[in-house]
């Protein structure tokens, strides 16, 4: 009588697992399906929301390069930091000295130690360490932008007088 009641119960276990799969399995596929959705809706929602955001902070906001005189002065920039910062950012010598407007001598005597940045370029400096990757890039291409679009001025030539040269006879 134990094995008739123990194979009636492994029975009865093995077709409730049989109905509780059937039923389970499009359930879960649905939910797979609902996640995938979710997160591509996720996806979706962040990239909008950091152009809600740009869009707020306002497009012709263009980050600024000023920094107050009090971070000015309180700032250390060494050599390491320098070049730390623009290795931070992404960025050449060349676009450091285009940011900041200075030339690329005069970032690389700044990061060899040479030279220390004064004034507006010290300045500048202070204020890319806020500034994001993406900002420095729009900032780069709107500077060459804005140079493709200056005219070049066209070089004159020098009135130099024409010497009268005596013919010798």
């Amino acid at each position: 009588m134990a094995k008739i009641e123990s194979i009636i119960k492994s029975e009865i276990v093995r077709l409730a697992k049989h109905e509780v799969r059937t039923v389970f399995r499009p359930l879960r596929k649905e939910v797979w399906g609902i996640k995938l959705k979710l997160s591509n809706l996720i996806k979706d929602f962040s990239v909008l929301d950091r152009l809600a955001k740009d869009a707020t902070k306002g497009k012709s906001a263009e980050p600024n390069l000023e920094a107050s005189p009090e971070e000015v002065k309180a700032s250390r920039l060494t050599p390491v930091r320098i070049v730390g910062l623009r290795k931070k950012l992404g960025i050449s010598q060349r676009d450091l000295g285009v940011l900041v407007g200075a030339s690329i001598g005069a970032v690389a005597s700044w990061e060899k130690g040479k030279f220390k940045p004064q004034g507006e370029k010290k300045a500048a400096l202070v204020a890319l360490r806020r500034i994001r990757k993406r900002d420095v890039r729009k900032m780069l291409k709107e500077k060459a932008a804005a140079k493709e679009k200056m005219p070049v001025p066209k070089k004159k030539k020098a009135n130099i007088p024409k010497r009268k040269i005596a013919k010798r006879k």
